[in-house]
């Protein structure tokens, strides 16, 4: 039928307040407020708990078919997080945990660029985002391609700096906040308190860092190739209605 059917394009909606509620704040409430002896208990409230982001990572993977490494690691985390409160592994090695994830994905994202794979071409210049082809074709005719890909280099270095930023607040979010013993009350509502602090501590900051890559990316592209936002940038409501009368035309 139309191309616009079998499009890449029609992927399922994001629904980040969604994936706040059920991956922060339903968990951290129930940590804060329901790890008691007389409500839940420390090891059923922090089962619970952690039952929200997991399984919600399972249905958006199974489902939507989210397949990545980033949000296999986030399961990876939570799975880890879980072990240390229920074996009552010391609450030291939850700091080295947090830190441990997102250093992972920085490290990751440098040794991706060594191999010719850098990921923020991937996450910020595609053609899901980018009118690359058009941006491509410019390069080359102005002979600027190589200068382009310098800065591509630097951008995927500011990327792996925001991961290495999230490690080390991670790091002193978790030594600061959780204190008690693992298994304990007093440490499922420090967890979640931490969980509660680390959206706008860490996630907020790095959203805005990478924002400013984005802003940087597309400041290279302009000064490089003389092309506007609105050249450089996909019209997705453009596209569609230029490709609705073809449809019917098929």
């Amino acid at each position: 039928m139309t191309d616009a059917d079998s499009s890449p394009t029609s992927r399922p909606p994001q629904r980040p307040f969604v994936d706040l509620i059920i991956s922060i704040v339903i968990p951290s409430i129930i940590l804060m407020k329901f790890s008691g002896d007389e409500r839940l208990g420390a090891t059923y409230a922090l089962i619970i708990a952690l039952a929200f982001p997991i399984g919600y990572g399972v249905y958006e993977w199974v489902v939507n078919g989210k397949r990545n490494v980033v949000a296999a690691l986030g399961v990876v985390s939570v799975f880890l997080t879980g072990g240390i409160g229920l074996l009552k592994i010391d609450a030291q090695w939850l700091a080295v945990k947090e830190a441990a994830i997102p250093l992972c994905i920085g490290i990751g994202v440098l040794v991706a660029n060594k191999l010719g794979y850098p990921l923020v071409r991937k996450l910020l210049f595609n053609p899901a985002i980018m009118n690359v082809n058009k941006i491509d074709s410019e390069l080359d005719r102005l002979n600027t391609r190589q200068q382009f890909e310098t800065r591509l280099d630097r951008a995927n270095l500011l990327l792996a700096g925001t991961f290495l930023f999230s490690a080390v607040m991670n790091f002193f979010l978790a030594k600061l906040i959780v204190t008690s013993e693992s298994g304990s009350s007093a440490f499922n509502e420090e967890l979640g308190r931490m969980t509660l602090l680390s959206y706008p501590v860490i996630a907020i900051p790095s959203m805005i860092m990478m924002l400013g890559i984005f802003w940087y990316i597309w400041r290279t592209v302009n000064r490089l190739t003389g092309l506007t936002l609105e050249e450089i940038m996909v019209s997705q409501p453009a596209d569609e209605k230029q490709n609705g009368p073809d449809s019917q035309d098929d």
